[in-house]
């Protein structure tokens, strides 16, 4: 890994405004973020569209997203996995895309500093975390999902207890910024993270060919320091073309822009801006004629496959744009010495 050093602000070529127009664009009159226009819409990436939303200056936009996750909260807190208009299509109730409104409701207080609407935006959070927390096996990690039948599948995903973590972090804020007891998130925050640092065998193998696999306990902040640095070492060459991006999964000639992106964020979020930076300019040309980002191409032929337009591909990368380029004051929501040093440690 032997890069040439580029400029900061000077290598930001992506439009910024195009890409936070496009998610724009895709959301529907009633605040839902499909994956695309006339695609299924799921909660985690709804979430992340809000985000982009939010980085973008479409604070209205956002909100309304929000909207749309209150109005189809489940009275257990939890989402179903997937709808199209509207429609439940999976009534999987999944931990991990429940509750990451929690990262995204923390996102848009750090952007609008909006004190009165963090309060709103307090119960959602609440009840979606406590319902992720209810599925916490013994040994820390969190159990996949409940089925449409209530059946609890107590498979764990790294990727997922992972995201978890990261929401667990984000909601602890939450409730130290409005002075509200949560008894038993700690708790719950330090097995989980025990969980993924000490015991990875007890995660489920089969996404190990997806890079999320590789970097989320890291871009969770789960793995820091050395731990971090080991792991991104160790399958770097198992999933990053040098020069074109991340593979989304390690078998297959398949780069997408979303995983490069949040690979960006694990390494910006470590501390390796440099190479953050690098990886970065390798995608930021990967756009339509509108500006709006590709989610993915295939190689050596690049190929873009597949060619609809995605919000939360657009979304990620305007989130990593923010952590390189400090578009917005949520710049450093994923960096480890934030969760450490910022007046939001002491919650944790």
């Amino acid at each position: 890994m032997n890069f040439k050093t580029l400029s900061s602000r000077e290598s930001l070529s992506l439009d910024i405004d195009s890409v936070a127009a496009i998610i724009a664009k895709i959301q529907t009159d009633t605040g839902e973020i499909p994956w695309s226009k006339n695609g299924h819409t799921d909660p985690w990436d709804h979430v992340e569209s809000i985000m982009g939303l939010t980085i973008g200056g479409y604070i209205n936009e956002a909100r309304a997203g929000f909207e749309w996750m209150i109005q189809n909260q489940l009275e257990n807190g939890a989402w179903y996995s997937s709808y199209r208009k509207g429609v439940p299509e999976d009534k999987t109730l999944d931990t991990n895309m429940s509750s990451y409104i929690a990262v995204g409701v923390f996102h848009h207080y750090l952007i609008t500093h909006d004190i009165e609407y963090l309060k709103m935006m307090w119960p959602m959070v609440k009840t979606a975390v406590e319902y992720a927390l209810s599925l916490q096996a013994p040994g820390g990690e969190i159990y996949w999902a409940k089925s449409p039948e209530s059946r609890v599948d107590r498979m764990s995903l790294l990727t997922g207890s992972s995201s978890v973590y990261m929401s667990l972090k984000c909601s602890l804020a939450i409730a130290g910024i409005l002075n509200r007891s949560v008894p038993g998130w700690k708790k719950g925050l330090k097995k989980l993270g025990d969980a993924i640092k000490y015991r990875p065998h007890i995660f489920n193998v089969t996404k190990s060919r997806f890079s999320m696999d590789w970097f989320y306990p890291i871009l969770s902040g789960a793995l820091t320091d050395k731990d971090a640095k080991k792991r991104i070492d160790k399958y770097w060459k198992k999933f990053v073309v040098d020069g074109l991006g991340v593979r989304c999964v390690s078998d297959e000639p398949w780069i997408t822009l979303a995983e490069t992106s949040e690979l960006v964020l694990a390494l910006s979020a470590m501390g390796n801006h440099r190479l953050a930076t690098i990886v970065f300019s390798w995608i930021q040309d990967k756009c339509f004629e509108d500006g709006s980002c590709w989610c993915g191409f295939t190689f050596p032929n690049m190929i873009t496959w597949p060619e609809e337009k995605m919000s939360w591909t657009n979304g990620v990368a305007l989130m990593a744009a923010d952590a390189l380029y400090e578009l917005t004051t949520a710049c450093q929501l994923f960096n480890h010495n934030f969760w450490k040093e910022s007046e939001y440690a002491s919650f944790l």
